[in-house]
């Protein structure tokens, strides 16, 4: 799951206002700072839900160094909003050798995984490795 920071400015008595530099124009506001980290939850699902809809390019997650040193982040105080998407699951037919099937399923099993999770955990770990 990824986390992008978030960008708090405000304080006691105004408000609080949270912008997220790597998605310009995700934004959100509360008059606490505890539901501001619900607010910045659900701001951040549904403009990267719409992004995808459209067919747009999510960024991935800049460093904290690099939102820090960007002038729009002078003076907040930088939050850390996991992507909590809805996850649609699909049913896909796959081919398998045999004796791989039962690799993947004494594995997964064997480390508390079902064989779609570590199927998908495997995938993505492959994925993010590749693109490195």
């Amino acid at each position: 799951m990824a986390t992008y920071i978030g960008i708090v400015h405000g304080g006691e008595g105004a408000g609080y206002g949270l912008s997220f530099p790597d998605l310009p124009g995700c934004v959100t506001a509360s008059e606490n700072l505890d539901e501001l980290r619900a607010l910045a939850e659900e701001a951040l699902a549904l403009h990267v839900e719409g992004m995808l809809a459209e067919g747009l390019p999510v960024p991935q997650p800049s460093p904290l160094a690099t939102v820090m040193a960007a002038p729009q982040s002078e003076g907040g105080i930088p939050l850390l909003v996991p992507l909590k998407l809805a996850a649609k699951t699909v049913r896909v037919n796959i081919t398998l050798p045999e004796e791989a099937l039962r690799d993947i399923d004494t594995f997964a099993e064997s480390h508390g995984y079902s064989r779609s999770g570590f199927l998908v955990s495997a995938a993505r770990k492959f994925m993010a490795e590749a693109a490195e």
